[in-house]
């Protein structure tokens, strides 16, 4: 810097000294000195006028003007200005050269052509002509606030499109700060500027300005920030908040990808609850277009390790289910009949997300079965996927129990499996018997029926059937449990002395268990054999006489 200066006095005293007057004042500006007269200074600068002339000193030789805006180089060109000297004015210099203007009060009200009235005709004429032109004015402004606002130098959001020009306008944008980037937004929303035109330059500025957050949706290679709230995290909220901000209200205007990467982005900046859900709605608005790959970029960390908190998920998906159901019922239609397209398309999406994040261990029952259940019944067809979801899960958590599996299996109607997936379950070992009798009833049902894989059959009355089937199967278990326990207690009684009438009337009420549990299991209690019609001269088998059981 010190060498910058040097040159910088060089060449200032080269056209200096060229006046063959000595000198007569020393303006300091940060470390660099310049030797100057102040007849030539007090002609075009009114600020300088009024510092010499308030100076209780009767000969001011020394001034600092450190605080000028563009510093020593910007003062040096504003003195060659009250020298005569020719300079260039460019794009990059013009407007901390109209700052220092206004700063060393160089205006024409003070002097007709002076520095001032220069430089606003050269942004005018030249520098604001252009779109290229006005983004580097508007960059070389970020140094020079708030004075380049007031001065109305930082307002130049006129230039800018509101159709949409080739795509290398949106590039340019990517160079300023956020502050300035809102500016430009809203002066062309209000000029009118079309959806997919706000839409390219948000997109382009997003990925410049967030490039460690927002990437292909891959997730690959992101550098994560520490979990502290540093400065450049800080930062990145401030941008991300303002961004959605700015969003068009058109539905269709961005892609869904890229708003599922934004939605990640939120989440893992921690941004405030009114952005999560304004990119959760937009999400949901359009969640038919969503890939398996959109919604894992929701669910996962930066480095695929660990899962997300499942909530914006679950929010976007009830949300769509929602307005489905409403558009049915505005339409006189009855969503628990029919389906639209679109959410058939969005659950069989959801089974196959499903099966995806089912391998993770540290998703619960609940959250699995929450998501699965925000699919109405009538969106899945068939349950093959989901199914294969529950699979993998239950493959994946070997540790359940049986009513922990059939909890999770409660998500799926067996009825509704292909016969592949049926031949499948069949021998599936991982699930709970219930879903496995009802494969296998299922299939012998429609083998004895004579029926083939594609004909309906009375749904209700086979559920009905493989639920007595089950309840039978428990109860033949309970059964298997008494009768081992009879036993049991037959060979304490030989090995012991029988009986105190205790001991007799413990006996008598474990029989009498016993026939309850037995006379569940007869089968001619409700048929057409019912022995309440049997003749008089036939004993009463439903009254049986109490016997005395004894053991010899």
């Amino acid at each position: 810097m010190a060498n910058r200066f040097s040159l910088a006095m060089e060449r200032t005293g080269q056209w200096v000294f060229s006046q063959e007057i000595s000198t007569d004042i020393i303006v300091e500006v940060g470390e660099a000195n310049f030797c100057l007269h102040k007849f030539m200074l007090v002609a075009k600068s009114n600020h300088i006028r009024k510092v010499i002339l308030d100076s209780k000193e009767t000969d001011l030789t020394r001034i600092n003007l450190s605080d000028i805006p563009g510093g020593p180089e910007m003062f040096e060109k504003a003195a060659k200005f009250c020298y005569g000297v020719n300079f260039e004015i460019t794009v990059h210099n013009v407007a901390a050269l109209r700052c220092a203007a206004e700063y060393l009060q160089m205006t024409d009200k003070y002097c007709d052509g002076n520095l001032a009235g220069r430089t606003e005709d050269f942004m005018s004429q030249v520098a604001l002509t252009t779109l290229s032109g006005a983004l580097v004015v508007l960059k070389s402004c970020e140094d020079l606030l708030p004075m380049a606002y007031d001065l109305g130098i930082a307002c130049v959001e006129a230039n800018f499109p509101s159709r949409s020009p080739p795509n290398w306008w949106t590039e340019e944008l990517t160079i300023l700060d956020i502050t300035f980037f809102e500016g430009i937004i809203a002066s062309m929303k209000a000029r009118g500027a079309k959806g997919l035109t706000l839409a390219s330059a948000i997109i382009t500025y997003t990925e410049r300005s967030l490039r460690d957050l927002v990437r292909d949706h891959s997730g690959n290679g992101v550098r994560s920030i520490d979990s502290a709230e540093s400065d450049l995290r800080l930062r990145q909220r401030d941008i991300l908040e303002t961004i959605v901000a700015l969003l068009p209200p058109e539905k269709s205007a961005f892609p869904i990808n890229f708003l599922c990467c934004l939605l990640r982005t939120a989440i893992f900046l921690r941004a405030d609850g009114r952005c999560k859900s304004e990119l959760e709605k937009r999400v949901s608005l359009i969640l038919e277009h969503v890939t398996v790959d959109d919604l894992l970029v929701l669910s996962f960390t930066y480095d695929g390790e660990r899962l997300f908190d499942l909530e914006s998920v679950r929010k976007i998906i009830s949300g769509f289910v929602e307005r489905e159901k409403s558009v049915a019922v505005f339409n006189a239609g009855d969503f628990k009949e029919l389906c639209s397209t679109a959410m058939l398309r969005v659950g069989k999406t959801i089974d196959a997300y499903l099966g995806e994040i089912a391998t993770y261990a540290d998703l619960s029952i609940s959250k699995f079965n929450g998501i699965a259940n925000l699919v109405p019944k009538p969106a899945r067809k068939v349950d093959d996927d989901l199914y294969r979801a529950i699979d993998i899960y239950l493959k994946a958590h070997p540790n359940l129990d049986e009513i922990e599996r059939e909890k999770v299996c409660s998500v799926m109607d067996p009825l509704k499996l292909s016969y592949e997936a049926r031949v499948h379950s069949s021998q599936n070992k991982r699930l709970p018997v219930q879903i496995v009798l009802h494969a296998l009833y299922y299939d012998q049902l429609k083998l004895r029926s004579g029926e083939d894989d594609h004909n309906t059959v009375d749904a209700i009355t086979t559920r009905n059937q493989v639920q007595a089937d089950t309840s039978l199967v428990k109860e033949n278990e309970e059964l298997r449990t008494e009768l081992l326990k009879m036993k049991m207690y037959i060979q304490d009684i030989k090995k012991g002395e029988p009986t105190s009438s205790k001991s007799s009337a413990k006996k008598t009420t474990f029989f009498s268990s016993m026939s309850k549990t037995l006379g569940k299991l007869n089968p001619f209690k409700h048929g057409s054999k019912d022995t309440l019609n049997i003749e008089d001269g036939m004993p009463d088998l439903t009254k049986p006489r109490r016997r005395r059981f004894s053991i010899s």
